[in-house]
């Protein structure tokens, strides 16, 4: 069975008001822009629609490495889902239940995929047995699981865990299957690289600490003389030398700010003090679709030799170029392609997860560890490969998840 709750449409991110830099250059690109959230959640139907049908990519991968699904035991009974609407919009979710059940043709599935928001609440109240998200799960949804537990609330336990399963790679540039991230610089801009250190000097301010999960770690504290304000300071000479940078990112309320303050930023919140910050519009788009926060920043960024910008490449400009990254100080430094997106070499790739209830010191739940097992192996991954948006997962990270379910 399959139901459609009445959030279906909208985008896991919230509607938010954008906070605009001064400039005005999105008025070219709509006309009548607005952040109503009707308007906005009928445009973004319009593109994902457009989207959802399209193969981004052709087969192209090695997954001979991954393994072939064979059932461990037969299983039966009802799999309940809350979650990310994009693998139901593909339709992904579908080809993987259809196949599943050709191995186990006693199960059956209620499926409520309208949002990443609705996942964490389908697990809290006992309605979901798997919460897919298009995004990692926020600092909110963690703790509101922990209270519920430590509550014995309902479906909850102060015995029970939460675990994470990555259940594919996002895409390299598709808008709303979670593209990688990329940091823009203008084209006029000499810089080739950076490194995340040099990121959170960028982005970041000086913190007293970040989280680590639900975890507060003082050890993540920096001061002040860590921050990087002027592009001199990045070792840029002559008329470089001085100019401030000038920071471009998402409004905080969407889950892009969260994926940066978690992997840059230590889970502290603190961000430059002069960010400019973005959201996305509705309008008069000749084809209906949804302007993103990402092309208003870009548009901008294409104006601004001293500017930097995180978004993705959907969003490139042809006054822009992107940044290879380096996770660590002494590298390497990674260019964001489509092959190191796949290869999970690219530091800001992201990833596409389920979420799953489990009592400690107890097995996973037979029918959802068989489930998942059939999505990590060699079939589900070729699935995720035949779709043409999210990007199957490399034999090593798939071996990784499946320990998990142990």
């Amino acid at each position: 069975m399959k139901r459609r709750s009445v959030l279906a449409g909208l985008c896991s991110a919230p509607l938010a008001a954008a906070t605009l830099a001064s400039r005005t250059a999105w008025a070219t690109d709509v006309a009548s822009p607005t952040t109503d959230a009707a308007a906005l959640s009928k445009a973004r139907a319009t593109g994902t629609k457009k989207r959802a049908v399209r193969k981004f990519y052709q087969p192209q991968f090695d997954l001979s490495g991954l393994p072939e699904y064979t059932p461990a035991r037969q299983v039966t009974g009802t799999i309940r889902q809350w979650g990310n609407n994009y693998i139901q919009d593909s339709p992904l979710v579908d080809v993987w239940e259809q196949a599943f059940r050709k191995f186990h043709p006693a199960i059956r599935f209620e499926d409520n995929l309208s949002s990443s928001s609705v996942a964490f609440p389908g697990l809290i109240a006992g309605v979901a047995d798997l919460a897919p998200m298009g995004r990692q799960a926020l600092w909110d949804e963690l703790k509101g699981f922990e209270r519920e537990g430590a509550e014995g609330g309902a479906g909850g336990s102060a015995a029970v865990d939460i675990v994470e399963i990555i259940m594919a790679t996002g895409s390299y540039d598709v808008r709303g299957w979670t593209f990688a991230l990329g940091v823009f610089v203008h084209q006029d801009n000499p810089l080739t690289r950076l490194t995340f250190e040099q990121l959170d000097g960028i982005f970041g301010a000086e913190r007293a600490g970040g989280w680590e999960g639900l975890t507060w770690r003082p050890d993540f504290a920096r001061g002040p003389e860590k921050n990087i304000r002027t592009w001199g300071q990045l070792g840029l000479t002559g008329e470089w030398a001085d100019k401030p940078i000038n920071v471009y990112g998402y409004n905080f309320k969407y889950h892009f700010a969260d994926e940066i303050d978690k992997k840059v930023l230590k889970g502290s919140g603190k961000w430059n003090e002069t960010l400019r910050m973005y959201s996305n519009m509705a309008g008069q788009k000749s084809d209906g679709t949804l302007t993103g926060g990402g092309e208003l920043m870009m548009n901008d960024l294409s104006k601004d030799r001293y500017g930097i910008a995180y978004t993705g490449i959907p969003f490139k400009t042809p006054q822009t170029k992107v940044l290879a990254l380096a996770g660590k100080t002494d590298g390497p430094y990674i260019d964001l392609t489509l092959q190191t997106v796949q290869a999970r070499q690219y530091p800001l790739t992201r990833d596409v997860y389920y979420y799953l209830k489990r009592e400690k010191g107890k097995p996973t739940d037979p029918k959802v560890k068989e489930f998942l097992r059939y999505v990590l192996s060699r079939e589900g991954q070729t699935a995720v490969e035949r779709d043409g948006k999210y990007l199957p997962l490399t034999a090593e990270a798939a071996r990784e998840q499946l320990a998990k379910l142990d």
